[in-house]
C-alpha cells in the first residue's frame, strides 16, 4: 500500500505559503479547505495553496510536493484519524463519524495518485473552472531509479591528464570558513 507524504527540497514552502507542511507528514491534496473560498479572489499565499499545494494534514500547512511511500494500513488509519481531528477541530465537522468518512474518502483519492513506484514526487496543478475545481498531477522521478532525495547531489569527475578535476573546481572548505562581509 502507498500513500504521500510531504516532502521540501529547499525552504521555498516557507515563503510561498502562509504555513507550510512539515516535510513527511501524511498527505491528501486538500482541495476541500477552499470549498467557501472563491478562487477568482484569492491573492498571494492563498492563490499559491489553491493553485499548487498539497495538505499536509497534520498541520494544515502545504507543500508543493509530495513523494510516494510505502505504508501499511495501521500507519493509513492513523492518517485519517489525524485528519478526522483536524476535520473537527478546524473545519466544523459535525461529528467524528463523519470526519471519518470525509477523511477516508481523501485518503482513498491520494491513494490512487499512488500507481507510480515509491520515491517518485508528485506536484498539482488546480484551477477553477465552471463547471468545477480541477487539478492536473504530474509525476517526478529520478532517472536510473530511485535515490535519496536532495537538493544538492555530487557526482564523481574524472580527472583530466593534468591530476586537476575536470570542469571547474570550488574549494567548499575553503568557502565555508571565509567570513561573510
Amino acid at each position: 500500500m502507498k500513500l504521500l507524504r510531504t516532502i521540501q527540497l529547499d525552504s521555498s514552502d516557507k515563503f510561498v505559503f502562509d504555513i507550510a507542511a512539515e516535510p513527511g507528514e501524511w498527505a491528501v491534496t486538500g482541495a476541500f479547505m477552499f470549498w467557501n473560498a472563491d478562487p477568482a479572489m484569492l491573492e498571494g499565499k492563498a492563490r499559491s495553496a489553491f493553485r499548487s499545494g498539497f495538505l499536509g494534514v497534520a498541520s494544515l500547512g502545504w507543500s508543493t510536493l509530495v513523494h510516494i511511500v510505502e505504508t501499511n494500513e495501521d500507519e493509513r488509519r492513523v492518517a485519517i484519524g489525524i485528519l478526522a481531528k483536524q476535520l473537527v477541530a478546524r473545519m466544523g465537522a459535525p461529528s467524528i463519524t463523519h470526519a471519518m468518512a470525509a477523511a477516508e474518502e481523501e485518503f482513498s483519492f491520494a491513494s490512487a495518485l499512488c500507481a507510480h513506484p515509491a520515491d517518485t514526487l508528485v506536484a498539482l496543478h488546480r484551477t477553477s473552472e465552471e463547471d468545477g475545481v480541477h487539478e492536473v498531477f504530474r509525476t517526478l522521478r529520478p532517472r536510473n531509479g530511485p535515490k535519496l532525495l536532495r537538493v544538492f547531489s555530487f557526482i564523481e569527475v574524472e580527472d583530466n591528464d593534468d591530476g586537476a578535476p575536470a570542469g571547474d573546481s570550488v574549494d567548499l572548505i575553503h568557502m565555508a570558513g571565509r567570513e561573510r562581509t
